[in-house]
């Protein structure tokens, strides 16, 4: 690799561990013209497939776009930066499984609306309300009133978990 102080040709690896939870490698580099240490990641480049818009438009994937989305929605709420990151990885990790080349850009806002139902029941009313665009109050008050009725069932479910141990 090339120093980007000197531009000199060969650069040598000092340190190198894993990162971001394995999906990549940060490596310490110096380098032996001017002595300036610099710090590199590698990852594997994995082509996700191509969006298709509502109006048939196709775009590439793009994974800072899907994290704007998801910080957006997540605005002013306590959650943490690692786990939007994870939930984005999580996402373009179901995204890549599917094996397609196209996806559509509505699967990719159902995986979002499922990863804010996770992180924060706030930040995934306030996405669906603009994703699915709510058009008045009765409607925003349905999609609480069926995120509410998920989760009761949910604790009914671990209840009878629980009951049959």
């Amino acid at each position: 690799m090339r120093c980007p102080f000197c531009a000199h040709d060969d650069t040598r690896v000092v340190d190198s561990r894993l990162s971001d939870e394995g999906s990549s490698v940060r490596r310490r580099r110096e380098c032996p013209a001017c002595g300036q240490r610099f710090t590199t990641f590698e990852r594997a480049e994995l082509s996700l497939p191509a969006v298709v818009k509502a109006d048939g438009r196709r775009e590439p994937f793009s994974e800072e776009k899907l994290l704007r989305g998801l910080f957006r929605a997540l605005s002013k709420r306590p959650v943490a930066t690692n786990l939007v990151h994870a939930a984005a990885r999580n996402i373009q990790r179901r995204i890549r499984e599917r094996g397609e080349r196209e996806i559509p850009a509505r699967l990719i806002g159902e995986l979002v609306m499922e990863a804010l139902r996770d992180l924060d029941p706030v930040a995934y009313v306030r996405f669906a309300s603009v994703y699915r665009r709510f058009e008045d109050v009765d409607a925003f008050s349905a999609e609480v009133a069926r995120m509410k009725q998920g989760e009761e069932g949910a604790q009914a479910a671990n209840a009878q978990d629980r009951d049959q141990d």
